[in-house]
């Protein structure tokens, strides 16, 4: 098989993590999630991934990964026709995963991750890629001017990587050009941010988080009238999401959960209504 270099930048290089790990989990017999899609990928691009294997880390981002997939699942049950935005997408297969055949797809990445995604993936009359960065308007207004509500953004291991300043920029800008709209979203906390040079994933590469929150509730305060939905660590999930999931996973998160780690209880998979 040909492989295919991933010349990414410093913070894109992290989207190949999520990756590795779904397609890992996806071999396994009593998977979490199965994603042969990801393993298509992994095998086809020409990469180090061997660099993250038996990380624990790896089954966070597929429980992280099923949970996002949960909550779209949910919308779409709620909103058939509704718009999904997928947020720094990378090379996620949420679309092949949850897609009911009739809501509205759009697929925001930076233009080197949409680049690759390409290589991949195709746009059709129901999903589009965008080549931007989450920060800038023009991606907005386009997203605005060819789909209707309601919306659904998911900012999968995104925002964390922003400074404070550009997640509250990013925030208006969805309260207020889609009011009403639900978002999904990752945060860490400062023991997180302050100690992940020794993380076990990311000492693997180059980016680094810049984003501490210590509270995704923080949200309601930068635009009043937002609600925390729900808010879960890894281990604290949803109990019908944690009574599906493996036994050997079960165990696992039920010791994390004994265990207390602050780097497990800070960070937090969360679902904001904006207002």
């Amino acid at each position: 098989m040909t492989q295919r270099g991933a010349d990414l930048g410093t913070v894109q290089e992290t989207l190949l993590i999520p990756l590795y790990g779904r397609a890992v989990e996806s071999r396994k017999e009593d998977a979490i999630l199965a994603d042969p899609r990801a393993e298509e990928i992994v095998a086809a691009i020409d990469y180090g991934f061997a660099r993250f294997d038996d990380l624990p880390s790896l089954t966070g981002t597929v429980l992280r990964t099923s949970l996002f997939d949960r909550w779209v699942t949910d919308f779409l049950a709620a909103h058939p026709a509704g718009t999904v935005v997928e947020i720094g997408t990378g090379l996620n297969t949420r679309y092949e995963r949850t897609d009911n055949g009739r809501a509205r797809w759009f697929e925001l990445d930076l233009p080197d991750v949409i680049e690759l995604r390409r290589a991949f993936f195709a746009d059709t009359s129901r999903r589009t890629m965008i080549a931007a960065s989450v920060t800038d308007e023009a991606w907005v207004e386009t997203v605005a001017a060819h789909s209707d509500g309601p919306y659904f953004f998911a900012a999968e291991a995104v925002l964390p990587f922003l400074t404070e300043a550009q997640v509250h920029h990013v925030v208006d800008l969805l309260a207020s050009h889609f009011p009403g709209s639900t978002l999904a979203l990752d945060t860490a906390g400062p023991g997180i941010v302050g100690t992940q040079d020794q993380h076990d994933a990311l000492s693997k590469v180059q980016a680094r988080m810049q984003w501490t929150c210590a509270d995704p509730a923080v949200l309601a305060e930068w635009r009043p009238g937002a609600q925390v939905l729900a808010s879960h660590t890894l281990s604290s999930l949803p109990a019908p999401m944690y009574d599906e999931l493996p036994a050997a996973t079960q165990e696992m998160l039920s010791g994390l959960a004994a265990q207390q780690l602050p780097q497990v209880e800070e960070y937090r998979l969360s679902l904001i209504r904006l207002p």
